[in-house]
């Protein structure tokens, strides 16, 4: 693929008003998701549920694409309908995670880097041909004592770039994902070096891969305060913030930037994009990829009676895509 199909599709995955919807849970994650409405993690649920996300009824005109795990992407509708057709005919990008996930870091207690490099390649190569477009991979960075490391930060932005590299090899977008965690009692200035300080390695690290960045997009963790931390941010300082971090550490070349939402509520996630819109205009479409909060609502419904809330857990995905939309546009307002 050449790289202005890449840039094309990058482009279309950051469209105005539209973002991007993470279903790619591992089944260890899911589980846990699922445990805590009482829904047993059977395949069969994960499908079901995956189907009701997928075909919620005009999805397509506040999601760009989805983000599907590697067991999802080969189901189908109880139909018997491919999900990747389903979105494809809805005008939703088919994407997938390709991480193998964190693992520790030897020699660096509590830290973590991501594997998964290994037949990569190959990997690469079945998700285009079952229909994917772009790819995902998620690196994790602690803030606490001594953390992160510079040998962290530098092993997470390697391994993103190498996938980066193989992707754009395969004629997939990749989605690069450094998330600064906001586990601990840290203050916002701290995440807003330590997420400065891992974009500038993240696109160094790029540029030595010969990664085309216009056929890149950068799924990026908010600077905010960590959970524990007793001083809170408003919205506009977490806008503020978290502007002035990128504007300094990414390349205005970029076709888009995607928020993950990262332990965030529903509205807060939303609100800090939208604040972050009515602030601009800004170099990169500003939009989001959210996993919990798209889904939690939804799922909750769900889980209290699978067939009998279909439509309405629906309606609910629905309604979060068409909040969030109107934020990637600066235009969400909050109910009274």
């Amino acid at each position: 693929m050449s790289i202005e199909q890449l840039a094309e599709t990058a482009r279309a995955m950051v469209a105005p008003g539209k973002g991007i919807i993470a279903i790619d849970e591992s089944t260890s994650t899911i589980a846990k998701r699922f445990a805590a409405v009482n829904v047993e993690n059977t395949e069969e649920n994960r499908r079901a549920y995956r189907e009701l996300l997928l075909t919620t009824p005009k999805l397509g005109e506040y999601i760009s694409g989805a983000i599907l795990f590697d067991e999802t992407i080969r189901q189908s509708t109880r139909g018997g309908v491919p999900f990747t057709k389903v979105m494809m005919d809805n005008g939703i990008i088919p994407g997938i995670k390709v991480d193998k996930g964190p693992h520790p870091l030897a020699g660096f207690p509590g830290e973590v880097v991501t594997e998964g490099l290994d037949g990569l390649r190959d990997r690469l190569k079945e998700y285009a041909q079952l229909g994917a477009r772009f790819a995902k991979w998620r690196a994790v960075i602690h803030i606490g004592e001594d953390m992160p490391s510079g040998t962290c930060i530098e092993a997470n932005c390697h391994a993103l770039a190498r996938y980066a590299a193989l992707c754009q090899e395969q004629g997939l977008v990749p989605m690069v994902e450094p998330e600064v965690l906001m586990d601990g009692d840290h203050d916002i200035e701290t995440c807003y070096e330590v997420t400065e300080v891992t974009l500038r390695s993240l696109f160094d690290s790029l540029y030595q891969h010969n990664v085309m960045l216009e056929g890149t997009i950068l799924k990026a963790s908010m600077v905010l305060p960590g959970k524990d931390c007793t001083e809170k941010a408003s919205v506009e300082e977490v806008a503020e913030s978290t502007l002035m971090c990128l504007k300094s550490s990414v390349p205005a070349i970029l076709p888009g930037i995607v928020f993950l939402s990262g332990g965030q509520s529903d509205e807060e996630a939303t609100a800090h994009l939208n604040a972050m819109n009515q602030m601009g205009p800004n170099p990169w479409p500003l939009s989001f990829s959210y996993g919990r909060a798209m889904q939690q609502a939804a799922l909750k419904l769900w889980a209290q009676d699978m067939q009998g809330n279909w439509a309405k857990a629906q309606e609910t995905v629905y309604a979060r895509a068409r909040d969030n939309g109107l934020a990637a546009l600066g235009q969400w307002k909050k109910a009274a």
